[in-house]
């Protein structure tokens, strides 16, 4: 067996992983004087302006135009991509993609392994979790508690909501604001803290938007439109009158000017907030969101937030302690190797196995450097640290602790694996609705992400798409396809009916919640690695009846609101299709909305959870697993903002555990 490298530096904390959790903790650790090395599997191309428009060039050329399609692929740090997503037959596991895939159903779900991580192509919706989100256990006898509520995570949320920069008003993001029946007439009351606002206002909503709005005018809807699966008629049911809301944002819009006095989570020194710009030498650029409409899976001008951002802002940090230690100002800049003893982040590094001691603590992890990308060659190396932090993602956190044979006492690592079943409805509009303007979504429907229905069958929330049919049908490509050949329309003729066509595409994105189950899990086996020899995830996957009573509602629902707003329905779901499934006699077809919950999960009880509430492992107690992967339940948000909510409650646990 080939003997590891020992790196000739130790640090207090080693992070695995430069990805939104990895970014904001080696920010908050270093400011706390802390050194820090980062190790990041992928490569760092994004990490300068010529190499992210490279980015650009290579999604403007792609023909498929799917949430990875602008970045490497790489042998030695594969992801998973969602055009591999294909039906799982019998008990045969489905190998075509990174992802070993043992169903009954297919997770089809990605996320990307490079340098910012899959905030490189999330959508930038920073929705805070409810109150009733934190005890679905107590509340309505489904899934668990979280070990912590809403009010102990608040202050993080300010936190988080101006570390990413996000645009929206607090007062129309209340729950009651938002037209939720909450299950508790409490949950309204400070839902934010007095004072509090976000660091920039709302982005304006769509023509789209506003139509919607206009039209739903009075429409009230009861939940009780479907049966429970036993036949009979529920007796709580909620009468809810849908509101449309603007969703908040993870991208630059106009900052907010603060009064004297106002509630805000960090120390702005009487200067406004400024908004992030783009990461390498053109800090002008991505000042403000243009509109591109294709914010998945790649903003050109970086309006939107990426981890990479807070990554330039903890190299300034480590560059600035190193200057004030090496000394190095002026034309006498300080060394890179200085710079090195106190923040490093080394890319094209993947974290292979994680070592224990004699006392259960984590004593180094082994990692493999590549020196190209693309090439399977590599240098294994060792290192050690005090602290060791594991923020890669639910999937690579999960699929590296089994395979270094990590916390075992509870048997809960790699289980309850989670995401958002998303599903879509779509029509015509009577009238253009102006699709293809501004962020891919600016506003949903929030008015059914609780009620009483939760006892019974999911929650849900409803995203107005600004892209007509684009992910639904292929539109408009497919448009232009069935013109020519099946109406053999060419010239002006083919233009107006494009046009018309087009511009009256109305889309609705159905986003579920999902209980957390053992059996959907990622687990290991030696017979699927990757060319590094590396373990591949192997995922098993299905949505249960609650999440399909759900699906089966909302359905319901967004035919309500289309028959109300005069919207010709053309929603048809492919029984051949991947994610197709069925719920009291219908049919319908999800995908997967990159939202990765789940694996190791916090909670008080080691026979029961993997982490405790500051995410430190039960069972080894220098050993971190923060991110998505810690949430024990996954509600209705997109979980982003929550996962940098704990990434700040972590490096609060991590910093006072190594005082």
């Amino acid at each position: 067996m080939v003997q590891p490298l020992e790196d000739d530096r130790q640090y207090d904390v080693v992070i695995v992983g430069a990805g939104i959790a990895g970014a904001i903790l080696a920010k908050q650790l270093l400011a706390k004087g802390r050194t820090v090395l980062m190790l990041e599997a992928g490569a760092d191309h994004g990490q300068d302006w010529q190499t992210y428009r490279e980015y650009l060039d290579k999604f403007y050329l792609s023909l498929a135009k799917t949430p990875n399609s602008p970045y490497p692929n790489l042998p030695t740090v594969p992801s998973p991509e969602v055009l591999d997503i294909t039906p799982v037959r019998g008990t045969v596991p489905d190998t075509n993609g990174y992802f070993v895939q043992r169903g009954p159903m297919p997770f089809g779900s990605n996320y990307l392994r490079a340098y910012g991580g899959t905030t490189l192509h999330w959508l930038g919706t920073s929705l805070r979790m409810l109150p009733a989100d934190f005890e679905m256990a107590s509340r309505f006898g489904k899934g668990v508690d979280w070990p912590v509520g809403y009010t102990e995570l608040r202050p993080y949320y300010e936190k988080a909501e101006w570390e990413i920069g996000v645009s929206a008003e607090a007062a129309e993001q209340t729950p009651q604001a938002l037209g939720i029946r909450t299950s508790a007439a409490s949950d309204n009351k400070a839902y934010f803290a007095k004072g509090y606002d976000y660091p920039m206002h709302a982005l304006p909503t769509s023509y789209c938007d506003q139509y919607f709005e206009k039209r739903m005018q009075g429409l009230s809807i009861s939940t009780s439109g479907q049966r429970d699966p036993g036949g009979v008629p529920e007796q709580d049911a909620d009468i809810v009158e849908p509101k449309v809301a603007n969703t908040p944002q993870g991208r630059n819009s106009i900052p907010r000017v603060f009064a004297k006095g106002a509630k805000i989570p960090v120390d702005l020194k009487n200067t406004p907030y400024k908004p992030r710009g783009a990461t390498g030498a053109f800090a002008f650029m991505g000042q403000r969101c243009e509109g591109n409409t294709n914010c998945i899976p790649i903003c050109p001008v970086q309006a939107k937030y990426n981890a990479m951002k807070t990554l330039a802002d903890a190299e300034a940090l480590g560059k600035s302690r190193a200057e004030k230690k090496f000394g190095g100002k002026g034309f006498a800049t300080v060394k890179d190797d200085d710079i090195a003893k106190i923040f490093k982040v080394q890319t094209q590094s993947i974290a292979s196995r994680v070592e224990l001691d004699e006392n259960n603590r984590i004593s180094s992890i082994i990692y493999k450097r590549y020196a190209f990308p693309g090439v399977t060659q590599y240098e294994l190396r060792r290192v050690r640290a005090k602290t060791y932090v594991l923020a890669g993602g639910a999937v690579e956190n999960a699929t590296l602790a089994l395979a270094s044979g990590l916390c075992q006492s509870s048997q809960e690592l790699g289980r309850n694996l989670m995401d958002h079943p998303y599903m879509m409805a779509w029509g015509l509009a009577e009238h253009p609705i102006g699709p293809f303007r501004g962020p891919q979504s600016t506003a949903g429907i929030e008015s059914f992400r609780d009620g009483k229905f939760r006892d019974q069958k999911a929650a849900f929330r409803l995203e107005l798409g600004n892209t007509g049919w684009d992910f639904a049908a292929g539109a408009p490509y497919s448009n232009v396809s069935q013109l020519v050949e099946g109406e053999n329309l060419f010239g002006p003729g083919l233009r107006r009916k494009l046009y018309d066509d087009v511009q009256r595409q109305v889309r609705i994105g159905i986003l579920v919640e999902q209980l957390p189950k053992a059996s959907n899990r990622v687990s290991i086996d030696p017979a699927y690695r990757d060319a590094m020899g590396e373990y591949r995830p192997v995922i098993s996957y299905d949505v249960d009846d609650y999440s399909r009573a759900g699906l089966a509602m909302a359905h319901e629902i967004c035919m309500t609101i289309f028959r109300r707003m005069g919207i010709r329905n053309h929603t048809s779901y492919d029984p051949s299709a991947a994610g197709y499934l069925t719920y009291d006699g219908n049919g319908y077809s999800v995908f997967g909305a990159g939202h990765l919950v789940g694996t190791h999960r916090m909670g008080t009880d080691r026979k029961t959870s993997v982490t405790d509430a500051g995410m430190r492992t039960h069972d080894h107690d220098n050993l971190w697993m923060v991110g998505c992967g810690s949430m024990p339940t996954i509600a209705t948000s997109n979980p982003t903002l929550t996962l940098a909510a704990l990434a700040f409650k972590a490096a609060d646990a991590i910093e006072k555990a190594l005082k």
